[in-house]
């Protein structure tokens, strides 16, 4: 092979890497790279905003276990994919973002969209590159994968200045990766996984919570087997959910401040807790304090997170699935689950009867028509706690929801990142009005792919979250929380061609679901519900 441009050099590692699409918009620091990639087999998807394109790799990355790749240009473009990728950091996600640059000669004399990314996405980025040698290119595209998809996965950006892109390079026969300093611990320590052992084994009322590093590192067929084998219930948080089936009957539920009762219940009862890929941040304990007498085992293939927000007992650095199955090959069988009681004291409680529509008869009936065969992906706000507490979820992979940073209007480019690696299933969004109006531009995407999600929309015409506080905890003072001036959503919908119903009333509830379902085409279903429908019922 003869010299190619580093931009095509960029485009055939990508190839190589098995990158299928690349979610971005264009500009002319990138030019070089999207004139490259107009001869390859690699789909790009114009986004309508940078932030969504980060989002879009996301939903894309989660559903499928495989790295995202956005991309944007320099300046204004690089700093919308922020949002993004701090989100993507914050939940582990891997991602590479590729931002072009000024020219080389420029950099740092604030010439006309410039700006540092590399400077300001290092807090919240697992590592980033600015790209000097030209020759360097391929080597760095194949690091910045292998960070990303390896250890604790996340986001990787790679900034390339304009000339760059232009220069010529022979393209490298073979590259091994070998960074120094960069040793993932897989295994964990044996003797700390003997104490682990040790432990489970002589304690009355175990329990173990998982994290998103459950799902991350695709242990949950172990995790399923090991509390069967020893009878131990499960909790999770947020991005716990789907690691093992939620009618499973040793799942209790997902803990913390808007967790479930039951869960928080054998959180405050269980003398020990195993917690596997989570950092128990404030959310996911909410008042529940972890008391002296409770023993903790902490398996997180991140060293850091081992002890950052609660004390531990037995730290044991590594992979989840590696060492749960470890554990599981060498654990006793129990006969008994400690937590029956809890267990069935709150699954056999009874539904009152209220005549008007709520959220989670709505989400329950979502689940019993489509009988969890589907991608959930949830905005931020009281819609992603309904649907943490009432959506059947399957399988690992299969709710999607920004849980670390808490980002509004990640659910729908989510959702179409995931509609495009899994497009044989369905893949629905449950929104609110205040986080499907952040990036709700993104149905113009939706238009032009003809993507066939389907969006469940709650209105209640407020930021129901925080009027919810507002409510409580500042006597009914509301500000800036009712969003008088919502657009009409079935004008917006057919401004976007998206099929369009509104759902008011319980009476044709399971007609409207039924209908959504059989649609082939985007959906926007509107569900109008009261301002002062609580977040936890």
């Amino acid at each position: 092979m003869g010299k190619i441009t580093v931009a095509q050099a960029m485009v055939k590692a990508l190839q190589e890497e098995g990158v299928e699409y690349i979610f971005g918009i264009p500009g002319a620091a990138i030019y070089p790279f999207y004139d490259a990639l107009y001869n390859s087999d690699i789909k790009h998807i114009l986004v309508r905003n940078e932030q969504a394109a980060v989002h879009e790799a996301s939903g894309y990355a989660r559903s499928k276990d495989k790295v995202g790749v956005c991309v944007a240009t320099s300046g204004p473009g690089a700093t919308n994919l922020i949002t993004g990728i701090a989100t993507a950091y914050m939940d582990s996600v891997p991602i590479v973002a590729i931002t072009g640059q000024v020219m080389s000669s420029l950099i740092g004399r604030d010439v006309f969209q410039e700006v540092d990314i590399t400077g300001a996405t290092a807090p919240f980025c697992k590592h980033n590159f600015l790209v000097k040698d030209p020759k360097k290119i391929v080597e760095i595209i194949k690091k910045a994968f292998y960070i990303a998809s390896t250890g604790r996965k996340g986001p990787v950006l790679i900034d390339i200045p304009f000339d760059i892109q232009q220069q010529e390079i022979e393209y490298p026969q073979s590259i091994s990766i070998d960074i120094k300093g960069y040793k993932p611990t897989i295994k964990g320590h044996p003797l700390q996984i003997k104490k682990a052992i040790d432990l489970i084994e002589t304690a009355k009322k175990p329990l173990i919570c998982a994290g998103g590093g459950v799902i991350s590192s695709n242990a949950s067929d172990n995790l399923k087997k090991l509390i069967e084998k020893h009878k131990i219930p499960l909790i999770s948080t947020l991005m716990g959910i789907g690691s093992i089936p939620t009618d499973h009957p040793f799942y209790l539920g997902m803990i913390g401040s808007h967790g479930q009762k039951k869960a928080n219940i054998a959180l405050r009862e269980a003398e020990l807790l195993i917690v596997v890929g989570a950092r128990l941040g404030d959310r996911a304990l909410g008042d529940t304090k972890i008391t002296e007498k409770m023993k903790i085992i902490h398996i997180d293939i991140d060293p850091a997170e081992i002890g950052k927000n609660v004390g531990t007992d037995v730290p044991i650095v590594g992979d989840a699935k590696y060492i749960l199955g470890e554990i599981l090959n060498r654990i006793t069988e129990k006969d008994l689950c400690w937590a029956q009681e809890i267990i069935d004291e709150n699954t056999n409680k009874s539904v009152s009867n209220i005549d008007y529509l709520r959220p989670f008869e709505v989400l329950k009936e979502i689940s019993n028509i489509y009988k969890g065969e589907y991608i959930i992906t949830t905005d931020v706000g009281q819609h992603q706690i309904w649907a943490a507490h009432n959506t059947l979820i399957k399988k690992p992979r299969t709710f999607i929801s920004s849980g670390g940073l808490g980002t509004m209007g990640y659910g729908v480019p989510a959702a179409i990142g995931a509609k495009f690696a899994n497009p044989d299933e369905e893949v629905i969004v449950i929104t609110g009005d205040g986080s499907f109006q952040m990036l709700m531009q993104e149905l113009a995407t939706i238009k032009r792919e003809m993507i066939p999600i389907k969006i469940v929309l709650f209105n209640n015409s407020r930021l129901g979250m925080v009027y919810e506080i507002q409510k409580k905890r500042c006597s009914s003072r509301f500000i800036a929380t009712c969003l008088d001036g919502n657009p009409d959503f079935e004008l917006l919908a057919k401004a976007y061609s998206l099929e369009y119903l509104k759902l008011d009333n319980k009476d044709k509830l399971s007609e409207a679901i039924s209908i959504m379902k059989n649609s082939k085409k985007p959906f926007l279903l509107e569900v109008v519900t009261k301002p002062d429908e609580p977040t936890i019922t």
